[in-house]
């Protein structure tokens, strides 16, 4: 998908020269949505321009979508803006709005975007909110474009709290899923291809691989160039050239910052005067004074933050120009870069110019000062230390925190999964109780009094047991054992006589009595293989397997010999009576796993189905389920 680059530059060329020729206030609007909607990602002035006349129009005719989509526009414009607080307002009304009119993915669009801005407002509490809720509208209403959205905007979530082994996921499982979506890209997608290729570069950066953050940074601006999105090129071109000179090439981080001071933006000053501060160090390196001065010169005024470590920079490199021969001035910048970097509370930075100016001072033969300024550096140096190491504090308590939050929302999740499995489990399948009691009564009919008598006996122990299981999270792996046979052996003798038989095997190293497992795990897969495989043949099998998967996890699998997910499906859509069955506690059980695996870290898929087929023919020969159960502490009351 993202390989492909339409031509959206001659789409806006036509749409603008169209707008020229409509008077009609309706028309007119419409067409104004439409560009604006397109130069949100491309061109920030122009779009400011269109949503300004939208405005405008709205005082005289109002249009509820259009508004919404006014909304939504100038959000994402306002953030690209770096005006977040005007961004969220927006997102706001343009939420009030949907609340009224909008359909689920519309809203989960908007909490993905909107939760965008949050993170940018460091309102991380929020951010998680909105980004959970959109999870949920997606769960129960798919869309794999959405979802790349969501998984990049994670991906930022986790960065923001330094856990850059997520950040780092979540950005690579983006970057091979957005190649693979469906249908013909618009410039959003494109727009969060550059998000997660940013992403890739920012977190390559922070892990030390310079090489890697480069490339990522490259993707980027190779993309905006061949699509014509010019919002955030300068940032873009900043961020190749700040990696070249990480690396001291400073020809091609020469060439970058060039770049990105060319680039006609208003709204990156910040990025344009970096650029200049920062090519003014190329300069210095090659020995160039005289260009490198007056491109500090240049980058200086466009700093309008005074605490900006950026000035403090331009005055320390300026100070090195002048080291050689002019040993006043170059103390003057010392000390003006010494004042920035403490306005700025960069102790790093505070260091490094304290001990040029011990360095320079002891050069001059000033021995005094030297020792002075020789101790405020080891003091600064402490200083830092005990900075980083706090720092490093707050991060593991912010990461520590981000963490305890998400685990709680699985385990609320789990605790929901839970007592959904608990309302399962009271109620069985009725169509199991019913027939079973349907045959206890036709033994006492046919005068089987004892057959009658034993089944009931058994089928009255399996009530308790699912009753009392019910109350349990974990039990031992021998009751879910036992529970599952007297399952199978009533389904066996009283709803399928003569029709279906069964095997249950386990590992001979596995101690069942000793090994907890969460409860009645595997009966809706029984249950499932019952339903779908055997109850429309007429003699049919089910095997369940126990064995270690690892020393964390056991492995089940449940096989049938039936007729295959394929026909089964057929069957439902045909007859009424299969289609009555609708398994929910496979798929309870499933999320009920996966849950149990990752709270307990481990990187497995909880349940996968394999359709058995014959090699030659193609034919259906059964199906079969691998289950990935964890070993759980049993309860003990």
């Amino acid at each position: 998908m993202i390989h492909t680059y339409p031509d959206t530059n001659e789409n806006l060329i036509k749409l603008e020269s169209n707008l020229h020729l409509i008077d009609e206030r309706l028309q007119r609007l419409t067409t104004l949505d439409k560009l604006s909607s397109q130069l949100v990602f491309s061109d920030i002035t122009k779009a400011q321009k269109y949503l300004a006349e939208i405005l405008e129009i709205f005082a005289e005719y109002d249009h509820p979508d259009i508004r919404l989509n006014y909304h939504l526009n100038t959000a994402l414009v306002e953030n690209q803006l770096y005006n977040y607080n005007l961004s969220e307002i927006h997102f706001r009304l343009a939420l009030e709005i949907l609340g009224e009119r909008g359909d689920v993915n519309q809203l989960a669009e908007t909490y993905i975007d909107y939760a965008g801005t949050l993170l940018n407002l460091d309102q991380t509490d929020r951010a998680r909110f909105y980004l959970n809720q959109a999870s949920k509208y997606l769960e129960s209403f798919p869309d794999d474009r959405l979802r790349v959205r969501l998984i990049c905007r994670e991906g930022f979530f986790h960065l923001k709290f330094a856990n850059y082994p997520k950040a780092l996921k979540a950005f690579l499982d983006c970057e091979v899923e957005i190649q693979n979506l469906a249908g013909t890209p618009d410039l959003k997608d494109f727009h969060f291809f550059t998000l997660i290729q940013s992403g890739l570069g920012t977190i390559y950066g922070l892990l030390n691989e310079p090489q890697r953050s480069i490339q990522a940074y490259l993707n980027v601006v190779d993309f905006c160039e061949k699509n014509g999105m010019r919002s955030r090129l300068s940032w873009h071109y900043l961020n190749v050239g700040n990696g070249y000179m990480t690396i001291q090439d400073f020809d091609n981080a020469g060439l970058y910052f060039r770049k990105a001071i060319k680039v006609v933006d208003d709204v990156n000053q910040q990025a344009r005067a970096i650029a200049y501060a920062n090519l003014g160090y190329c300069y210095l390196n090659k020995r160039q004074y005289k260009e490198a001065l007056e491109l500090f010169s240049t980058a200086y005024p466009l700093f309008k933050e005074k605490r900006d470590k950026n000035l403090a920079n331009i005055e320390w490199w300026r100070a090195k120009i002048f080291e050689e021969e002019k040993a006043k001035k170059a103390l003057k910048h010392y000390f003006k870069a010494l004042e920035f970097a403490k306005k700025g509370q960069d102790y790093r930075q505070a260091t490094g110019i304290l001990k040029n100016i011990a360095d320079l001072y002891a050069k001059e033969l000033d021995f005094k000062n030297a020792y002075d300024y020789q101790i405020l550096y080891n003091q600064a140096v402490e200083r830092f230390l005990f900075e980083e190491k706090n720092t490093e504090i707050r991060e593991l308590e912010i990461k520590f925190t981000a963490e305890r939050k998400e685990k709680e929302a699985e385990m609320f999740k789990l605790q929901a999964a839970g007592l959904q499995l608990k309302a399962l489990r009271a109620q069985m399948n009725p169509h199991f109780v019913f027939n079973a009691l349907n045959s206890v009564q036709n033994c006492i009919t046919s005068n089987d009094t004892a057959q009658a008598a034993k089944y009931l006996a058994q089928f009255a122990h399996l009530m308790r047991q699912s009753l009392e299981y019910s109350e349990l999270e974990v039990i031992s792996l021998e009751k879910e054992i036992e529970f599952l046979r007297n399952y199978l052996e009533i389904n066996m003798n009283l709803r399928f006589e003569d029709q279906l038989e069964y095997q249950i095997i386990i590992d001979e190293e596995i101690e069942e009595d000793i090994y907890g497992v969460p409860t009645m795990i595997i009966q809706p897969y029984v249950e499932n293989a019952i339903e779908h495989g055997i109850r429309s043949k007429k003699k049919g099998l089910i095997k369940v397997e126990f064995t270690f998967h690892d020393e964390n996890t056991i492995l089940c699998i449940v096989e049938d010999d039936g007729i295959g997910r394929k026909k089964a499906r057929e069957l439902q859509e045909k007859n009424p009576g299969f289609k009555d069955h609708k398994s929910m506690g496979t798929r309870i059980t499933q999320d009920r796993l996966q849950i149990l695996l990752q709270s307990r870290n481990l990187e497995l898929t909880a349940v996968q189905i394999i359709d058995l087929e014959d090699e030659i023919t193609g034919k259906a020969l059964g199906t079969k389920v691998e289950v990935l159960i964890p070993i759980m502490d049993i309860q003990i009351k």
